[in-house]
């Protein structure tokens, strides 16, 4: 036994030092790369080409390597228009060495524009042309004091305006899909392993995609890298764990879980099936990440109610919440993604969207309910493995520890308290090892009655409760509001966070302080270092070059058989990826790619069923990791406030079987909607 113990604590402290080794490894090349590499900063130069006259723009610095790229803003259109349109901007590159002498470095590259009517409406769109130059003249350029320039010239019948950048070291996308493939991978082992917290992993995951963008002469400037955090969604999060805390202190969401006892009865799978029908339909009208902050505390009530184990409990719980924000626009982040200003002027409103997501969703909550019924067949998979004893004082544990662990040392008082709060947790764990190797057995159950779980659990504050009627009424108003722009322009995060504000001035408390502390900081910084970590990747071409795979897949097929490979390609697609890569940074590039499908008269695919199996895709998707969606994060960040952890592994277990279920079901609804209708 004691060789056992020996041996294991051994390889522990190898796994530690092996750990420890690599991220230090990682820490100083990503040190390296942001010392030695400057910020790239691209400047656009406005420029005008004439009829029938051609207009050089000399390209000052030198190529780094005998690539180049240009890059171009204009009244253009999309690539596949290229060799069908009447009007476009054509380019080449040539080399002027110091004797005056002329020779070409390119051959003739062409753009389409927009027709000459549509030129003062039309929008800037950004086109891009990477260029491999000859080894010579790329010597050349570095031995003979030779200059290139680019020549440009249109067949518009008057001047035509665009704004021109060079870069003199594109970056090789060939290179950076697998170091970003990676850091994704490196990612995943750091989380699904527990080598490090989740925040801590995706803040050394993003570092390292910004190194390596600087390896590779793109690093970002810091403006560029707080651009990409979406400010939104971390202003819908905090807001909303500002009125949760707040509401929590009128015990309110203790008195709903004994509601939710009184009503089934107190049996365990009508209770659930309560908790999931209520959590997915207020998540079709909600967004998810509110209803998962809002529902959370309360399944977490009941469950110890029930003597339920409720990590468990919440999976299912958010399943369903992403499930039920599939049905609307504005349930999930994702939809919201895919219903912009294009897709609304397409024909795809909220109404019809609502009503071609709903029945697939339907589907799918049925289909998932048998399916999670399967995996739990016993009532004792959903209730603790260990003695009631033994949970609790591991529960009572974590509390005192999480307290400790917020006080400072750095004031004397403070100091006392936590020293305090440290032997007690240091007792704890004593009184619990004794548990433990003693082989202490479950104490009897307590059944307790309505009436005492009743006078245990009222409301405490009714006047807060008022006021945090009101602060969430406001909310919610504003929530349903924000499909209709014209009566009000709140964003759902100004929406949360002016709700906070209002709940904050009704309750006047002096200690801000307090109601702060149940801010789950930790999430919103995963969150903000997960939004730079999609951004550098999809800079690095992985995000892209799943997309443009997807394209490929839809071309080689059939024109009889396309549509519904394109339905089926986009649906799984998205699924898949939205399980390992977040959905919201994947969801945008998608949307491009589903649009460009649909202008694509080469493909002659509608927009509305590729919209339907991107929205279906991108959504059931994210359950199938702890990270997929935002609402699983979320769930997992207030659960472990509560005392409860939920490992990755732990979540991949019961979400990704069950994804793939929903998948399938929606594959059959789409594949009977492409039977059923004919679509435009």
């Amino acid at each position: 036994m004691h060789r056992q113990i020996t041996g294991h604590r051994e390889q522990n402290k190898y796994v530690k030092y092996t750990k420890m080794t690599i991220l230090l490894i990682s820490w100083v090349l990503f040190t390296l790369f942001l010392m030695l590499k400057d910020e790239k900063v691209l400047h656009f130069r406005q420029l005008a080409i004439s009829e029938e006259e051609t207009r050089t723009y000399r390209l000052s610095d030198l190529p780094l390597n005998p690539r180049i790229k240009l890059i171009f803003k204009g009244a253009f259109l999309t690539d596949h228009y290229d060799t069908i349109a009447s009007n476009h901007m054509s380019f080449y590159l040539t080399l002027h060495d110091q004797n005056g002498n002329e020779k070409n470095m390119s051959k003739l590259y062409q753009f389409a524009t927009v027709d000459l009517e549509d030129i003062d409406k039309a929008d800037q769109i950004k086109r891009s042309k990477i260029i491999h130059l000859d080894q010579s003249d790329f010597d050349s350029l570095h031995n003979n004091n030779s200059s290139m320039k680019v020549n440009m010239l249109t067949n518009l019948e008057e001047s035509f305006s665009i704004n021109l950048a060079y870069d003199p070291s594109p970056l090789n996308k060939n290179v950076g899909i697998a170091l970003a493939a990676i850091i994704l991978i490196g990612l995943y082992i750091l989380i699904i392993w527990e080598l490090v917290h989740r925040t801590f992993a995706a803040m050394i995951a993003s570092t390292l995609s910004i190194g390596i963008l600087a390896a590779m002469n793109e690093r970002p400037t810091m403006s560029v890298i707080m651009s990409w955090i979406d400010t939104e969604t971390l202003l819908l999060l905090f807001g909303m764990m500002i009125i949760v805390a707040v509401l929590a202190e009128t015990g309110a969401f203790d008195y709903l879980a004994v509601y939710a006892f009184k009503i089934t009865n107190g049996k365990v799978w009508p209770l659930i099936i309560c908790l999931c029908l209520f959590t997915a339909v207020v998540s079709s009208f909600l967004d998810n990440v509110t209803t998962i902050l809002l529902m959370t505390p309360v399944t977490i009530r009941l469950c110890e109610v029930m003597e339920l184990n409720p990590v468990p409990v919440l999976m299912i719980t958010v399943i369903y919440s992403n499930i039920g924000g599939t049905a609307t626009p504005v349930g999930d982040p994702p939809n919201l993604i895919i219903s912009n200003s294009f897709i609304a002027k397409s024909g795809i409103n909220f109404t019809n969207f609502t009503f071609h997501m709903t029945f697939g969703v339907l589907m799918v909550m049925v289909q998932t309910y048998f399916q999670l019924r399967f995996m739990f067949k016993k009532v004792s998979d959903l209730r603790f493995s260990e003695p009631k004893d033994v949970i609790e004082l591991r529960h009572e544990i974590t509390v005192w520890q999480r307290a400790a662990a917020t006080l400072s040392p750095f004031s004397k008082d403070e100091d006392i308290v936590r020293k305090t709060l440290v032997k007690k947790v240091e007792r704890l764990q004593r009184e619990l090892k004794k548990k433990l190797t003693s082989g202490a057995v479950p104490t009897e159950s307590y059944q307790a009655t309505l009436e005492e779980l009743q006078q245990k659990y009222p409301i405490k504050d009714k006047n807060l409760l008022i006021k945090s009627g009101i602060a969430l009424v406001f909310v919610i108003t504003f929530f349903f509001l924000h499909s209709a722009p014209d009566i009000q322009k709140l964003s759902l995060g100004w929406t949360a966070l002016l709700g906070a504000v209002l709940l904050l001035i009704l309750y006047d408390r002096e200690d801000v302080e307090a109601i702060l502390a149940h801010v789950e900081w930790a999430t919103l910084l995963f969150f903000a270092a997960l939004f730079v970590l999609m951004e550098a990747l999809s800079e690095l071409g992985l995000i892209d070059f799943i997309g443009k795979q997807a394209i490929t897949l839809i071309q080689m097929t059939g024109e009889n058989s396309r549509l519904a490979v394109a339905i089926l390609i986009v649906l799984w697609i998205s699924a898949i990826a939205s399980a390992f890569v977040d959905n919201i940074p994947f969801t945008t590039m998608m949307i491009k790619i589903v649009i460009s499908l649909s202008q694509n008269e080469s493909l002659n695919l509608p927009l509305q069923p590729l919209v339907w199996a991107l929205g279906l895709g991108a959504c059931l998707g994210g359950n199938g990791t702890l990270i997929g969606a935002s609402a699983n994060v979320v769930c997992a960040g207030v659960a472990e406030q509560h005392g409860y952890k939920f490992t990755f592994v732990e979540f991949f277990k019961i979400g990704f079987p069950v994804m793939i279920g929903s998948i399938i079901t929606a594959t059959v609804y789409l594949m009977i909607c492409h039977i059923l209708f004919t679509w435009h």
